[in-house]
Protein backbone atom coordinates (compact mmCIF):
# COMPACT_ATOMS: atom_id res chain seq x y z
CA UNK A 1 0.00 0.00 0.00
CA UNK A 2 0.94 3.76 -0.41
CA UNK A 3 2.72 4.68 2.36
CA UNK A 4 4.39 8.60 2.47
CA UNK A 5 6.74 9.70 5.35
CA UNK A 6 7.65 13.19 6.09
CA UNK A 7 10.44 14.42 8.06
CA UNK A 8 12.16 17.38 8.68
CA UNK A 9 9.77 19.98 10.01
CA UNK A 10 10.81 21.84 13.30
CA UNK A 11 10.64 25.63 15.32
CA UNK A 12 12.19 28.17 12.97
CA UNK A 13 12.85 31.65 13.45
CA UNK A 14 11.48 34.24 10.41
CA UNK A 15 14.29 34.29 7.49
CA UNK A 16 15.67 31.20 8.72
CA UNK A 17 15.98 27.90 6.75
CA UNK A 18 14.71 23.59 6.56
CA UNK A 19 14.85 20.94 4.30
CA UNK A 20 11.85 18.53 4.56
CA UNK A 21 12.01 15.09 2.98
CA UNK A 22 9.73 12.31 2.16
CA UNK A 23 9.63 8.92 1.84
CA UNK A 24 7.90 7.04 -0.75
CA UNK A 25 6.72 3.28 -1.19
CA UNK A 26 4.13 0.76 -1.88
CA UNK A 27 3.94 2.88 -5.98
CA UNK A 28 6.08 2.93 -8.55
CA UNK A 29 7.76 6.34 -7.54
CA UNK A 30 9.49 6.59 -10.89
CA UNK A 31 6.22 7.62 -12.56
CA UNK A 32 4.53 10.27 -10.71
CA UNK A 33 4.61 13.74 -10.61
CA UNK A 34 4.85 14.45 -6.94
CA UNK A 35 4.55 17.79 -4.69
CA UNK A 36 4.39 19.12 -1.56
CA UNK A 37 1.14 20.73 -0.01
CA UNK A 38 0.69 22.44 3.40
CA UNK A 39 -2.44 23.17 5.69
CA UNK A 40 -2.59 25.81 7.89
CA UNK A 41 -4.84 26.09 10.68
CA UNK A 42 -8.28 26.82 9.80
CA UNK A 43 -7.39 27.13 6.05
CA UNK A 44 -7.50 24.10 3.31
CA UNK A 45 -4.76 22.36 2.43
CA UNK A 46 -2.78 24.02 -0.81
CA UNK A 47 -0.31 22.83 -3.60
CA UNK A 48 3.27 24.64 -2.77
CA UNK A 49 5.74 22.79 -5.10
CA UNK A 50 5.56 20.37 -7.48
CA UNK A 51 8.25 18.06 -9.76
CA UNK A 52 7.36 16.03 -12.71
CA UNK A 53 8.84 13.11 -13.47
CA UNK A 54 11.75 14.92 -15.83
CA UNK A 55 12.23 16.61 -12.87
CA UNK A 56 10.53 19.91 -13.87
CA UNK A 57 9.22 22.16 -11.23
CA UNK A 58 6.56 24.58 -10.27
CA UNK A 59 5.82 26.76 -7.56
CA UNK A 60 3.13 28.75 -5.77
CA UNK A 61 3.57 32.40 -6.54
CA UNK A 62 3.47 32.56 -2.26
CA UNK A 63 6.82 30.14 -2.25
CA UNK A 64 8.51 31.32 -6.06
CA UNK A 65 12.15 31.79 -5.56
CA UNK A 66 12.06 31.20 -1.57
CA UNK A 67 11.67 26.94 -1.86
CA UNK A 68 12.93 24.36 -4.02
CA UNK A 69 11.61 20.72 -4.63
CA UNK A 70 13.70 17.69 -6.34
CA UNK A 71 13.16 14.49 -5.93
CA UNK A 72 15.54 11.31 -5.97
CA UNK A 73 14.12 8.13 -7.97
CA UNK A 74 16.50 5.88 -7.04
CA UNK A 75 15.84 6.49 -3.13
CA UNK A 76 12.25 7.39 -3.86
CA UNK A 77 12.52 10.49 -2.32
CA UNK A 78 11.08 13.92 -1.97
CA UNK A 79 12.79 16.81 -0.85
CA UNK A 80 11.90 20.59 -0.48
CA UNK A 81 14.35 23.08 0.73
CA UNK A 82 12.60 25.95 2.38
CA UNK A 83 14.53 29.39 2.39
CA UNK A 84 13.78 32.83 3.56
CA UNK A 85 10.63 31.65 5.85
CA UNK A 86 7.82 33.75 6.70
CA UNK A 87 5.44 33.44 9.87
CA UNK A 88 3.11 32.79 7.24
CA UNK A 89 4.99 29.14 5.95
CA UNK A 90 3.24 27.98 9.11
CA UNK A 91 1.56 24.71 8.61
CA UNK A 92 1.70 21.36 8.54
CA UNK A 93 3.84 19.93 5.32
CA UNK A 94 2.76 16.88 3.58
CA UNK A 95 4.20 14.96 0.10
CA UNK A 96 2.17 13.20 -2.04
CA UNK A 97 1.71 12.44 -5.80
CA UNK A 98 0.35 15.03 -7.99
CA UNK A 99 -2.29 14.59 -8.35
CA UNK A 100 -2.82 13.52 -4.53
CA UNK A 101 -3.45 10.13 -3.47
CA UNK A 102 -6.53 9.22 -1.28
CA UNK A 103 -4.18 8.59 1.05
CA UNK A 104 -2.07 10.81 3.91
CA UNK A 105 0.77 10.63 5.43
CA UNK A 106 0.65 12.16 8.82
CA UNK A 107 3.02 15.52 7.70
CA UNK A 108 5.80 17.40 9.49
CA UNK A 109 4.99 20.39 10.95
CA UNK A 110 6.86 23.62 10.10
CA UNK A 111 6.28 26.54 12.89
CA UNK A 112 7.93 29.93 12.17
CA UNK A 113 7.96 32.25 14.69
CA UNK A 114 10.63 34.70 16.58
Amino acid sequence: QVQLVESGGGLVQPGGSLRLSCAASGFVFSIYAMGWYRQAPGKQRELVASITIGGFTNYADSVNGRFTISRDNAKKMVYLQMNSLKPEDTAVYYCNAKPAFGYWGQGTQVTVSA
